[in-house]
Formats: C-alpha cells, sequence, structure tokens
C-alpha cells in the first residue's frame, strides 16, 4: 500500500537490519518497590503511565537498562494511556499530557542513546578508543534508536453483546485512540505501536483513530499493529491469525506481528504462517514464558538463554523482521538477544502477493475457492427472500440466525445480507443488528448488500471480519462510486462493481469490458485498491421473457466474463445466477441456475451469488434436462424457451413435504446428536424427553457408552470403526464436524450467542 510519511527512519531502518524492542515496562517497574508518593498519591497508587507525570525519574531508568544493553527501540510508558482506562484513575481529561510527556522522555534518551558509537563486531557502546585489540576487524557507527508509541487496548471488546464490554461505539473508539495517538505525535515518536490486542474490531477502530491523528497533526507515522493469541492460536473472541492478517494488512499498516499472553513456544505456529504470508514485516514481542502463580505473584519462568534463542531462530527461519521482549523480559533476556542477532545475515525474501481472502470474525476464506465458485449465500436478502424480510419485520434475529447457518450447512463460503425494506425507514439499525447478530454466530464473511452509504458505512463498522461490498457502479456517474471505493479502502473490505455506466446495463462482452476498465481506472489508480479487491459482476437477464433483445443474453454474459479475466489481470468474477431464471416455476430454475454456473466458472467465474442448496453439479445433471438448459442458454433453437417450460409443467415440483428426513431410521439418542451437530432445534426437546424416559444412553455412533471398545464421547471413535458417518456435515468436508465459535469465554457464551 502506498502512504505517505513525514518520518520513514524506522521503516528504512527496518530494511537494513533486524530490530530489536525493549522488554517489559512494568514488571521492571514493579522491582523499584514503588510507594503511593511516588505515583502522586494513593488515588493514583498503581498507575504505571501516570509515573511519567508523577515520578519520571523511575520510567527513565527502566528505558535506560534496555538502551545500555543496545535494544534499537524503546516503547513509551502509555499502554493504558487511553481516556476509557485511564477514567479508572479520573485522569480520562489528562490523556494528552500523559501520553505527550512519555514520549518526550523517551524521545530525549532515544537521541541521547543514537549519539553513542556502537562496536558492530562487539556491541560495546562508546568512542574509537575502546576499539577490540584483537586482529578481527571492528566499525564504530551510531546506532539509531526509535521510539514506539505504545497503545494497549481499551479494556472494552466491541464485538460482544455483552452489556458492559460493548457498551461503546465504534465511532467513540476511533476517537479514543486519536486522542491518545495525537498526544504521542506531539511529543516525538517515531512510529505508533498497537499492541496487545484481544479484540479484532477493536484493533481496526485503532487503525483508524492513528490515520485521523496523522491528518490532525500532518504528521504521517509507520503503524505497527500487534495482536495477542492464547496458547490455541486464536484471539481472545476467536479470531485466528490467518483471520488477523486478512483484516489488517489492508488497513495502511506497515507492520503486522503478535505480543504478549504466551511465550514464543506458544507463538511458534502463528509466527511462521505469518512469517510465510504476510506481505508487510512480522514483528513477535514475546513474553518470557506462560505466567506461573507463585504467592500470589505472576511469575515468568523462561530464562534470557532460551528467550534468544527462540527468536533467533524466528528470525532466521521465519524472516521475522522485529523481535523484543514483553511481560517478564529484563535487560538480560534483551542483551542476548541483541548479541545473537549482531552481525546476524539474514535473507531478504522477494515481495510476497498476497492470497485475496475475506474474513469472519474468525477465520480466513480464500476469495478464489479451489475448485470454484466461492459461494455466496444469497437467502439474506430482503428483496428476494419473502422468509427472511417477514423474520425482519418481526426482529426474530434468533431465526435470521437459523436461516445463515443453514446456507453454510449446504455450503456457502460468504454471506449476502440485504435489509431494505418498504415497511421500515431504519435500515441502518437493522443492518447493523443483523451483523451483529451473525459476527459470532457464523464462520464466515459477510456480503453488504446496500444502496446507502450509512447503511454501508454501519454495517462496515458493525462487522469484525473483512466484507465484500455489494455493490457499486457508474449509472449515475462516478461520484456515488468515489464514496464506496473510500469506504473500502478505509476499511479494507472488497468490492463488487456492476457494469453499468451512465447508459445502463452493458448488454454486450464488449460494452461489459469497456466498463469494468473505466471502473477499473476509478478504483485502483485513484483510490489506491488493489485489482484483487475488484470483483466485477458482468451481469444477467432472465431468460424468462424470450424478449429478442435478450435472447443472447447469457452468451454475452459468460464471453463478458472470459473478456474481463483476459485484460484486467488479477481482478475477480461475480454473478448473481439466479437472475437469469427469474420468472420460471420455482423446480424449473435450479437447472437453468445450475448449468449457467457451470459454464461461467469456464469463462473464468469465481463467485456465484445463490442458493447454495439448490446447486447440482453439472455431471449430475441429467442429460435431458442439461440439454434444454443449453439449449436455451446459447440460444441453439427458436423454441429452446417453449421446450424448456413445457417440460417442466410436467415434472412434480419437490416440496419440504417430499424431501427425505436426513435423521429417518435414527434412535432417538442418534437423532439428538445429528441435531446437535447440525444446530436443529426443531424437536430436540422431544428427543432428550424420549431418551430420559428410555433410561438408557447409548453412544450414537452404537453400543453403550463405556462398552469396551467404544468412546464414551459423541465424537470418539468406535473400536476397528473410524470416524462416525454422523460427522460428515454438508460442505464441511468428509469426517469434520460443523465449524462452531468455541473459543469464546464461557461467562460471554451466553450473552453474545
Amino acid at each position: 500500500m502506498n502512504r505517505k510519511y513525514t518520518n520513514r527512519k524506522y521503516l528504512d531502518a527496518l530494511e537494513q537490519k533486524v530490530l530489536v524492542f525493549d522488554g517489559a515496562m512494568g514488571t521492571s517497574l514493579q522491582l523499584q518497590n514503588l510507594t503511593a508518593d511516588h505515583f502522586g498519591g494513593e488515588q493514583y497508587n498503581g498507575c504505571n503511565d501516570y509515573l511519567v507525570v508523577s515520578y519520571p525519574e523511575a520510567v527513565e531508568k527502566v528505558h535506560r537498562s534496555f538502551l545500555e544493553v543496545g535494544v534499537d527501540v524503546i516503547e513509551t510508558d502509555t499502554f493504558r494511556s487511553n481516556r476509557i482506562t485511564m477514567k479508572e484513575y479520573g485522569l480520562q481529561d489528562r490523556v494528552l499530557e500523559i501520553n505527550e510527556a512519555a514520549a518526550r522522555l523517551a524521545r530525549r534518551l532515544a537521541d541521547e542513546y543514537t549519539g553513542t558509537q556502537v562496536d558492530t563486531y562487539t556491541g560495546k557502546q562508546g568512542n574509537t578508543e575502546h576499539a577490540t585489540p584483537d586482529l578481527r576487524p571492528s566499525t564504530f557507527n551510531l546506532q539509531p534508536r526509535f521510539v514506539a508509541g505504545s497503545i494497549g487496548p481499551s479494556g472494552k471488546l466491541p464485538s460482544t453483546n455483552d452489556p458492559e464490554l460493548s457498551d461503546v461505539t465504534f465511532d467513540e473508539l476511533v476517537d479514543v485512540f486519536r486522542e491518545q495517538a495525537v498526544g504521542l505525535i506531539k511529543g516525538g515518536v517515531d512510529l505508533l505501536l498497537i499492541e496487545t490486542s484481544q479484540d479484532i474490531l477493536e484493533v481496526k477502530a485503532a487503525i483508524i483513530g492513528c490515520h485521523k491523528a496523522f491528518a490532525e497533526t500532518n504528521v504521517w507515522l509507520p503503524i505497527q499493529a500487534q495482536v495477542t493469541l492464547d496458547t490455541t492460536g486464536r484471539m481472545l473472541l476467536g479470531t485466528d491469525v490467518n483471520a488477523s492478517l486478512a483484516i489488517l494488512e489492508g488497513m495502511g499498516i506497515d507492520v503486522i506481528g503478535l505480543n504478549c499472553s504466551t511465550g514464543p513456544e506458544h507463538m511458534r505456529e502463528p509466527i511462521r504462517i505469518l512469517g510465510e504470508n504476510s506481505t508487510l514485516p512480522v514483528s513477535c514481542i514475546p513474553n518470557a514464558g506462560l505466567p506461573l502463580n507463585i504467592d500470589g505473584q505472576a511469575v515468568y519462568p523462561l530464562e534470557p538463554e532460551p528467550f534468544a534463542n527462540d527468536l533467533y531462530e524466528f528470525v532466521t527461519k521465519h524472516n521475522i523482521r522485529v523481535v523484543g521482549g514483553c511481560c517478564g523480559t529484563t535487560p538480560n533476556h534483551l542483551r542476548l538477544l541483541v548479541d545473537k542477532l549482531r552481525n546476524t545475515q539474514y535473507a531478504i525474501r522477494p515481495p510476497l502477493h498476497s492470497t485475496p481472502k475475506l474474513a469472519s470474525a474468525m477465520s480466513a476464506v480464500d476469495m478464489r475457492q479451489d475448485p470454484p465458485p466461492t459461494l455466496l449465500g444469497e437467502r439474506l436478502n430482503a428483496q428476494g427472500s419473502r422468509k427472511f424480510k417477514r423474520l425482519l419485520l418481526e426482529e426474530d434475529y434468533d431465526s435470521i440466525l437459523e436461516i445463515a447457518r443453514e446456507q453454510v450447512d449446504f455450503g456457502a463460503h460468504a454471506l449476502d445480507i440485504s435489509c431494505a425494506v418498504t415497511e421500515r425507514p431504519d435500515e441502518v439499525e437493522l443492518m447493523r443488528r443483523v451483523v451483529k447478530k451473525l459476527e459470532m454466530g457464523v464462520d464466515v464473511p459477510l456480503v453488504i448488500d446496500t444502496t446507502e452509504l450509512d447503511v454501508l458505512e454501519v454495517a462496515l463498522k458493525t462487522a469484525p471480519g473483512r466484507c465484500l461490498i455489494n455493490s457499486t457502479h457508474l449509472e449515475s456517474g462516478r461520484d456515488k462510486a468515489d464514496k464506496v471505493f473510500k469506504l473500502a479502502k478505509e476499511y479494507n473490505a472488497a468490492v463488487i462493481v456492476l457494469t453499468i455506466d451512465e447508459n445502463g446495463m452493458a448488454k454486450t462482452r464488449e460494452k461489459k469490458l469497456k466498463v469494468a476498465r473505466r471502473i477499473y481506472d476509478i478504483a485502483v489508480d485513484d483510490h489506491g485498491l488493489k485489482p484483487e479487491d475488484l470483483v466485477y459482476d458482468a451481469l444477467t437477464f432472465t431468460l424468462a421473457t424470450g424478449d429478442e433483445e435478450f435472447v443472447n443474453s447469457a452468451i454475452e454474459t459468460i464471453e463478458g466474463i472470459r473478456l474481463i479475466k483476459q485484460n484486467l489481470p488479477g481482478v475477480m468474477a461475480s454473478l448473481g445466477v439466479s437472475n437469469l431464471s427469474f420468472g420460471f416455476a420455482p423446480h424449473a430454475r435450479p437447472v437453468l441456475n445450475s448449468v449457467m454456473l457451470y459454464h461461467c466458472v469456464q469463462a473464468g467465474l469465481d463467485m456465484a451469488i445463490i442458493n447454495p442448496a439448490h446447486v447440482t453439479a453439472y455431471p449430475d445433471i441429467p442429460q435431458k434436462e442439461k440439454d434444454l438448459a443449453e439449449d436455451l442458454i446459447f440460444n441453439r433453437r427458436a423454441d429452446a424457451l417453449q421446450r424448456y417450460i413445457e417440460y417442466y409443467e410436467k415434472v412434480t415440483p419437490i416440496t419440504e413435504s417430499t424431501l427425505a428426513d436426513p435423521t429417518e431410521g435414527m434412535t432417538p439418542e442418534q437423532r439428538l446428536h445429528w441435531k446437535i451437530l447440525h444446530r436443529k432445534k426443531d424437536g430436540v426437546e422431544a428427543d432428550i424427553d424420549e431418551i430420559i424416559i428410555g433410561g438408557h444412553f447409548p453412544s450414537p455412533i452404537g453400543g453403550r457408552a463405556g462398552d469396551e471398545g467404544i468412546s464414551p464421547s459423541p465424537l470418539g471413535r468406535g473400536q476397528g470403526e473410524g470416524e462416525s458417518p454422523l460427522l460428515s456435515g454438508e460442505g464441511w468436508g468428509e469426517g469434520k464436524p460443523i465449524k462452531r465459535n468455541p473459543r469464546l469465554p464461557d461467562e460471554l457464551k451466553e450473552r453474545i450467542r
């Protein structure tokens, strides 16, 4: 991403060497046995950040201890210096003062030590007269020292529905972090460090807040954003490292990484993933191991040598460019790390091209599925689904969540959401509530389908993940498209763009390409979006009318997709496939849609907005039905439409009452197990009653729990039986249970679901 900087010295240094951050501020201050007087009185006792005002000598001592061992970067003592956390001490109105004071203190010391000559061979600080007497050459250089403005979390979890933890709006969080960043910038920091982040939505707010601070001060600095993962490799609310990368990488940051929570041993796999996949430099700043509770005190057990060895491995093996220490790390930890990295030669990897992804609040999804296409579920659209519209008007969000889960069960990779209804003027609030309900209830990305800019912006502020915007075009000129692209850039969203200009919908393949080129130039050249952020919908028309103007429209759409993909490398293509069959009898539509989908994929289609439950694989479509559909799509016969309609008039529609019951023939226990796995609430209580009345609790995979060779766990294995076939959830792959969100803290689950 092209950004402007008024100070990019930190990034320039990063191109030359691995940079080492300092160690723990908090635990270092604790060793000084400070009293309430040092903190400025009992009311401020324990507020480490306020020491930069009340007793800066303590903070200076910590900074010097790390500068003396040769670190490149020191962090300001401002981890909690935002107005939300400082309100605990009544200091919320002194945020600017505290941050600026902390930054000025660190700046003075960093500049003092930048003037110290360093022997690049031995690491000794001093003048050239201290050069080593042996025969090995020693070169004395001035080591630049940098100041990172530390921005920690607010203590809120805006992604949740918890009445206390989410009682703050996205805009309020943006302003909280803007204010803190302004203070740090005025104090002279070299970069802003967003660290120890627990909720990915808050990280997005912090980044946007930093950019607003740049605009306010006219000082533009690098941003380093670091999330915190637990021992399972996920953030507090379940976000994994791939999702973190997909969500943050395109938001205008310069370094991405991990810090705190665990020691390096539990960061090994996430760091490998970041090192191999991030287009940005990667940082790793772990604790000195997992803390132990010894006599009521947190003790960090990892000694300096294994700590330094692990980070050295990360640098040399995974191309990590920034390292340092978090909780429990001492000057000794950093001294050994600096010594180990001195004169280390690391390979500069060639620039990576990121794989375009969307993300839910928890995991990332490739925008290009293999095999294609990426399926965008269409049933959460109030314009196209009477059921969804009814539930929306009734504000039955639990049932809306069930529709979402059903689409995921049938294989949808993302969910299209449209909440525009003529009966309600509050589309903004309806969209906010639906997004809020789905964000922690389904583990797939969201597609925000709206024509209103205020609705779009609220959705992007509510969704923690990386969304796809549906859609924009040039029907009224570029003004609205410019605004959509601006929002997409700010919130790192991808955009579906329609081949429509001031003359209406493009009907021929050549016109579709012409409009596509114009949109490309605006989005990529003027707004800085990447080609892979653009998903072109070449549009199709219904074939049900027989109108001579549209009999070749399906062919033009297929060939339009092909032309756009060939002439605009990197972009993607999508299609609202079911528009083709609009007006046909419901039971006649799935085959036509499925055949059209197949041919569009052959032409390069990457995504399809469609009901995944109504998609039949091309080889599985009976040849007679396939021929009828292709005659109509490719206009091969003058009577193609008539023959298609007549054929399906003789076919008995399949209704819900004629569908096979997937639980037919199961025992009550097996039925209950299936319903739990597939999140089906209907009949669960009756099954439980039947099991209780029966008085026995056999394993759903056969036999009784506890019988020899049978695992008592419903997910266990029977002896010689392999995995239970009940674990196969349609759409998730054989043998895999349907995804949930097991990472949420227990105390939050009931509040969020």
